[in-house]
């Protein structure tokens, strides 16, 4: 967790693609959001069975000199605010949360006057009894969307000097540099350059790849081509699924369904060397080891209808499963009529052409 808080200003700074570019000097002041990550255990005298203390969020003020392009101080406070623990000696244990306040001295320098920042300083913590220093080092990014106002983030590892915490500090915030500043130096454009004019190579069939290389010619306008200007292919995943019902206590085929088994036979046709499983179902009415016969007999009529529509009987085999595999677990009309199916799917790689 703190260790990942540390690239928060890094990425901030990629959805800006830039910032106001201008060299920067002078007093600011600033305004953030503050989020400390800690975990202090058994904080000394102040509970009896010992006091954990956890992360804390707040706000904060700082105020600052620019000195350069690259290099800046600040004076900071922060407002926080702790979640505690205590553990009691009657076993028990009690929560809340108590304030804090944090103040310190930064330095900063500008990475190549930049929007990115390395920082270093020293911190006085004040919280539930403890009065603490912290060394901290940390990074951040700034991006000014006017001459004076920029956003802020960055985050901070804090050492602890004399209880030897180390703790994650991260802010958001608004700054306001004072008095004007320099505007950035307008661009040369460099002199014209004369490109001579090439001549491009012939295309007869239009797909990007000269004549002179073309080992493929007249390919269709809407073929992908590799780089020797020839088809491309792919492998695709392509699935044929059939789905038949039956009323209760039957085998027979509907009528409704020949349609589905024409096509499904069409795709075997298709693809000979294919097998398929037939599965037969039933609801749960009625007695289990007939509901199993039963769901047999509608798996073979639908073998029956393929084999009639000229598919290989040795590429069928057909199986019941009764009531073991319920669609759809409620006992009512409408979910029985759901259960009593024959259920089928082939899959198969077909090469196809890719197209543009």
């Amino acid at each position: 967790m703190k260790l990942k808080s540390l690239t928060i200003a890094l990425a901030l700074a990629a959805t800006s693609a830039s910032s106001f570019a201008a060299e920067k000097q002078g007093f600011y002041i600033g305004a953030f959001g503050d989020y400390y990550d800690n975990s202090w255990e058994n904080v000394r005298d102040y509970a009896p069975g010992g006091l954990d203390v956890d992360d804390s969020t707040g706000w904060g003020l700082e105020l600052g000199y620019r000195f350069s392009d690259y290099w800046s101080a600040r004076l900071e406070y922060a407002d926080m605010d702790f979640d505690w623990k205590a553990e009691l000696n009657d076993g028990t244990s009690m929560s809340g949360s108590e304030s804090g306040k944090r103040y310190g001295i930064d330095g900063l320098y500008h990475f190549g006057g930049g929007p990115f920042y390395g920082i270093f300083g020293l911190k006085n913590l004040d919280a539930v009894d403890e009065d603490l220093m912290f060394a901290n080092v940390g990074a951040g990014y700034q991006h000014y969307f006017t001459e004076h106002f920029a956003f802020n983030a960055e985050t901070s590892l804090y050492q602890g000097l004399d209880r030897g915490y180390t703790d994650v500090g991260a802010k958001l915030g608004l700054s306001y540099i004072f008095g004007a500043q320099s505007a950035p130096a307008e661009p040369v454009e460099p002199a014209p350059t004369v490109v001579p004019v090439a001549v491009e190579p012939v295309d007869s069939d239009g797909d990007n790849i000269p004549d002179a290389d073309d080992q493929c010619a007249n390919t269709p306008m809407t073929d992908a081509v590799d780089g020797t200007g020839c088809t491309l292919y792919e492998d695709r995943e392509v699935t044929k699924s059939l789905l038949i019902t039956f009323p209760n206590n039957t085998s027979k085929v509907s009528q409704q369904y020949l349609d589905d088994i024409d096509a499904a036979a069409a795709f075997l046709k298709e693809h000979p060397g294919t097998d398929v499983v037939l599965e037969g179902h039933s609801s749960s009415v009625g007695k289990a080891d007939y509901n199993k016969w039963l769901s047999k007999k509608r798996a073979d009529a639908v073998a029956k209808k393929l084999i009639e529509d000229g598919i290989d009987p040795m590429r069928l085999t057909t199986v019941g499963m009764g009531e073991e595999r319920l669609k759809n677990p409620a006992n009512t009309p409408e979910a029985h009529a759901e259960n009593r199916r024959v259920e089928a799917k082939v899959t198969v790689i077909e090469r196809v052409k890719v197209e543009r």
